[in-house]
């Protein structure tokens, strides 16, 4: 399978099924295309490999020809189909892991729009909004329930399994901008940072010297640089 993915640094969507790929075992060839002058220019270039324009998407050659599958939540389903260990084998826990993935796939706005995923940086946010505050509570509620009904230390059990690798980015989102999490929350971040795959990932986001204007201008709309540990 081939998994073609943006910009370490940025991209949030390609990470979760790359770092699930690479915690699970799960063999690819990886494809790393830089964002080009924005979403536009970027989405033309992606058409290529991607019907959508963007990324994640992963292509595999089958009997019947070349199979593309684009967006996150349908590249993990379509990996659980051939490796069912990408959810949690135990029933109640793999309902509310596709669950809490679907709501990280389609909510959590004000996280998404206030603290963008550059994995790089350290931002001193300005302040925190009423929506922010609101998607932070819901996240903490959200993992402290996870860890506390399936035992941990992963949000659905004993080994990391889909739901985490959504909820992926948001840990480097909390490392970017030091938001404020219970300590059971945090402890998960950092749990989650410590992984072998998220530490590769990283410390190639660092590697890269690309500098996309809008996403740089998203990461500091909200607030002030404090650090940048990328390569120049």
């Amino acid at each position: 399978m081939d998994l073609y993915i943006a910009n370490k640094n940025y991209s949030s969507w390609s990470l979760r099924p790359w770092v699930l790929m690479k915690t699970l075992e799960i063999p690819f060839n990886e494809h790393l295309m830089p964002f080009e002058g924005g979403f536009g220019a970027s989405h033309q270039a992606f058409r290529e490999f991607s019907p959508s324009g963007l990324v994640p998407c992963l292509v595999e050659q089958t009997a019947d020809g070349e199979l593309a599958v684009w967006d996150s939540l349908a590249i993990v389903e379509y990996l659980a189909e051939q490796y069912p260990n990408t959810w949690p084998s135990d029933k109640a826990a793999r309902a509310w892991a596709r669950s809490a993935s679907a709501e990280m796939h389609s909510g959590f706005a004000a996280l998404r729009d206030e603290c963008s995923m550059n994995c790089g940086v350290r931002v001193e946010l300005n302040a925190l909004s009423d929506t922010l505050s609101a998607d932070l509570a819901r996240l903490d509620a959200l993992w402290q329930q996870g860890l506390e009904r399936f035992g941990g230390p992963f949000l659905a059990g004993n080994r990391f399994t889909a739901v985490d690798a959504f909820y992926a980015p948001v840990a480097f989102r909390v490392q970017t901008f030091n938001l404020p999490l219970s300590d059971r929350a945090s402890a998960y971040v950092e749990h989650l940072l410590a992984l072998p795959a998220m530490q590769a990932w990283y410390q190639a986001a660092l590697e890269e010297t690309w500098r996309e204007p809008m996403h740089e201008a998203e990461t500091l709309k909200s607030g002030t640089l404090k650090a940048d540990y990328r390569r120049s």
